[in-house]
């Protein structure tokens, strides 16, 4: 998980090794256990999508809008 912060957008990074399964945005059954993670970044998320890596991966992307911290514009870059 890579996270960025340039200025009042937080962008969320998760890479795996599995390029060739792309993200697909459904809706699950009500009595599903699992199937709403893209549901909810689709929900939380300014804008998302999928970056093709070197083979075999992929990175699925997402942004927020997320304003200031501590009053003044956010400008870090972390990687957790």
């Amino acid at each position: 998980m890579t996270l960025f912060i340039v200025r009042e957008t937080l962008r969320i990074e998760l890479t795996d090794t599995q390029g060739h399964l792309l993200p697909k945005l459904d809706t699950a059954a009500e009595d599903a256990e699992s199937g709403r993670g893209l549901m909810l970044v689709d929900a939380l998320a300014t804008r998302w999508g999928v970056s093709s890596a070197p083979y075999p991966k992929k990175t699925v992307w997402a942004e927020v809008v997320v304003g200031t911290v501590g009053g003044h514009p956010a400008s870090a870059q972390s990687r957790v």
